[in-house]
């Protein structure tokens, strides 16, 4: 009986390996040699003026009474011509003072769109119905432009095959610490570095919501139940256009303020994501859209599902422990990573957990944890088309002095609470 367990287990253990040496090895390698070896230069402006085009910039909110009139004071002193900029806030049914404060800025050029409580998707719709722009910035209302973020991100449109610009995500100083806030930090500056070689040589997988900027009339209508920065921007491939990345034009977001609401956060964003993967299956298929399609691949699945073949390492190894020392080795490593991980989630708030050593087994564990509560969400057909943002009171507002590094940065969306109480059309 020994032999077949052996054998299975052996099995197991190695596919596992292989599918987690390809997805966290193989394959980002292989996408930063190409972007070494395949340049695809962008066609520049002329030279005798910057590029300007009508450019209309997009907010959908919900119940942001604390962080929009920062983010509209924070837009409105862009360096970008006012008669070329147009400026909508989608108001998603929003009970609080949200509304008020946008009125305040409406003899400054902002318009106001108060909506019922219709979901994020229809709200852009709404606002897109209303864009006047050639050129349309999505933003989120907690995420600060630099002052020249909006220029920035609409020069890659003087070449005429690109379709969209992803900016650039980065983090406020004085933001969230441990081992959450520390392993956030690590794996964007990654995630940055890819994205510049993704750019240099073809396209990057998508945007993120914090700033990008698609041409108008590549916007589909956002449909309810994805992430409407991945489908929006995709959106741009799918129409054989270039999707690329602007560094330089760059958003300031805080991190999320504690773990439990960190991992709300991603299960959500995850559960919405792998449903726009589904709703984009056809970009998949590399005889349409070539590299990209492994790079979606690789990015938005293998990356999203690792989880199941991390189990088939962790369920395997104790089994081959009697089979040769590297299956001893890999039992002994994966014991003292998870026990860091366990670390630095019950030391989370303590100096301690903002350690490196501790700070990157604690995020990994979570971010698939929460992949593997969004797989099972998918599978369900479960849903997350609203939410209540929740937002920290130190996050409300933010100025361009408060700024940090610019090596360092996020991914935030609307911070959410637990996904078993999030409000589920």
């Amino acid at each position: 009986m020994a032999g077949p367990i052996r054998g299975v287990g052996l099995t197991i253990f190695w596919a596992a390996a292989g599918t987690i040496a390809a997805t966290y090895v193989l394959f980002p390698a292989a996408i930063l040699v190409r972007g070494r070896l395949v340049r695809r230069p962008l066609a520049a402006a002329d030279g005798t003026s910057d590029v300007t085009p009508d450019v209309t910039v997009i907010i959908a909110a919900h119940n942001e009474e604390q962080s929009i009139g920062s983010k509209l004071a924070n837009l409105l002193a862009t360096d970008y011509p006012a008669d070329r900029r147009q400026i909508l806030v989608a108001s998603d049914g929003s009970d609080d003072g949200t509304n008020a404060v946008v009125r305040t800025f409406t003899d400054r050029g902002v318009r106001l769109l108060a909506l019922p409580r219709v979901g994020k998707a229809a709200a852009l719709n709404a606002a897109l119905a209303e864009a006047t722009g050639d050129i349309v910035v999505f933003s989120d209302a907690n995420s600060m432009f630099t002052p020249d973020a909006i220029r920035a991100i609409v020069r890659p449109f003087a070449d005429p095959a690109v379709g969209g610009v992803a900016g650039d995500q980065r983090y406020l100083r004085g933001g969230a610490s441990g081992a959450m806030a520390e392993g956030e930090r690590g794996y964007w500056d990654l995630d940055r570095m890819l994205k510049r070689a993704e750019s240099e040589s073809g396209n990057v997988i998508s945007a993120t919501g914090a700033i990008y900027a698609v041409r108008r009339d590549l916007i589909p209508p956002v449909p309810d139940g994805v992430t409407d920065d991945f489908i929006t921007s995709t959106a741009v491939v799918a129409a054989g256009r270039r999707l690329v990345f602007a560094e330089d034009a760059a958003a300031y977001e805080p991190v999320a303020s504690s773990g439990g609401v960190e991992y709300g956060r991603k299960v959500r964003v995850m559960t919405r994501g792998l449903r726009g993967v589904v709703l984009r299956r056809a970009l998949l298929d590399p005889r349409r859209t070539g590299f990209y399609a492994f790079q979606l691949l690789w990015h938005k699945l293998l990356r999203r599902l690792m989880v199941l073949p991390l189990i088939g390492l962790a369920v395997s190894s104790p089994l081959l422990l009697g089979a040769g020392p590297i299956y001893r080795l890999a039992a002994a490593g994966q014991a003292a990573f998870y026990g860091l991980a366990t670390a630095g989630i019950v030391l989370r708030g303590r100096p301690i957990s903002k350690s490196r050593l501790l700070a990157f087994p604690a995020y990994f564990c979570l971010v698939n944890l929460a992949a593997l509560h969004a797989a099972v969400n998918v599978v369900r057909g479960h849903r997350i088309d609203r939410w209540e943002p929740q937002r920290a009171p130190d996050r409300a507002s933010v100025t361009p002095g408060t700024l940090d590094d610019p090596d360092e940065r996020d991914r935030v969306d609307d911070s959410s609470p637990d996904p078993a109480t999030e409000r589920v059309a």
